[in-house]
């Protein structure tokens, strides 16, 4: 197979938080895949064949790429932040799963920067401590699995990081999981809203939890949930780094 696969991260928003590595991999790529807004940020050139798609298209769009890349494409699947994170690469191995002729393809994943350190760093530090992330989508797992790992971070007094709180799809799941996180007992915590972090829209919006409100939140906000100590300084969050 003469053809490769490489699966990149976007970064948050703004081009100046793509890596390098990211870059190069778009500028050498023959065919690129991945989720139409994500593919609308590189721009087309000769050479260059664009392949967007809707966003339940995962596994199509994975097989896809594989197909490409052991015909001889130089082929780069994106997605936001970063592959690993709730995104593509996952996809990626899951299809390679299923297709064991691709398996000798040269494959390779390249991290970029996900919404929760992008948000992170925009507040302060408040991952600054033990942290979590979760998806709160139910397309891919039970809601009540969802219920389960949030009491179970709360239990144990992680820093939350909420990725796709809320959609037009799933208007009242982020309503559920506060509530679910009010009635284990962090109604005084911090919680961060995060959104379009990077781009020219983005805000930045800390309240407490029994102050938080669903509409606060939609797609393009990264939600994170304090931990039992996190503080503001000035107008700053984070979390200690020493627990007591």
């Amino acid at each position: 197979m003469t053809g490769t696969l490489t699966i990149a991260g976007l970064g948050p928003g703004s081009d100046a938080l793509v890596t390098p590595e990211v870059s190069a991999a778009l500028g050498s790529a023959t065919d690129i895949l991945g989720y139409a807004p994500y593919v609308a940020r590189v721009p087309p050139r000769p050479g260059l064949t664009l392949h967007p798609s809707d966003n339940r298209e995962e596994l199509a769009r994975a097989s896809e790429a594989l197909r490409l890349a052991a015909e001889g494409g130089q082929v780069v699947v994106v997605s936001s932040g970063d592959p690993g994170v709730f995104a593509m690469a996952s996809a990626v191995f899951e299809a390679l799963e299923q297709a064991p002729q691709y398996r000798e393809l040269p494959i390779r994943v390249l991290p970029g920067i996900t919404a929760m350190l992008a948000a992170a760093a925009r507040a302060g530090a408040p991952l600054g401590h033990d942290f979590c992330a979760i998806n709160l989508s139910d397309n891919l797992k039970p809601w009540a699995l969802i219920e389960k790992r949030l009491r179970l971070a709360a239990e144990a007094d992680f820093a939350i990081a909420l990725y796709n709180p809320r959609s037009a799809s799933r208007p009242e799941g982020f309503g559920r999981a506060l509530a679910v996180l009010k009635d284990a007992g962090c109604g005084e915590r911090l919680v961060i809203f995060a959104r379009a972090i990077s781009a020219s829209d983005e805000t930045l919006e800390t309240v407490t939890l029994n102050a938080a409100r669903p509409e606060m939140a939609d797609m393009r906000t990264l939600v994170i949930v304090g931990n039992s100590q996190t503080r503001r300084v000035g107008r700053w969050i984070y979390a200690p780094r020493q627990v007591r």
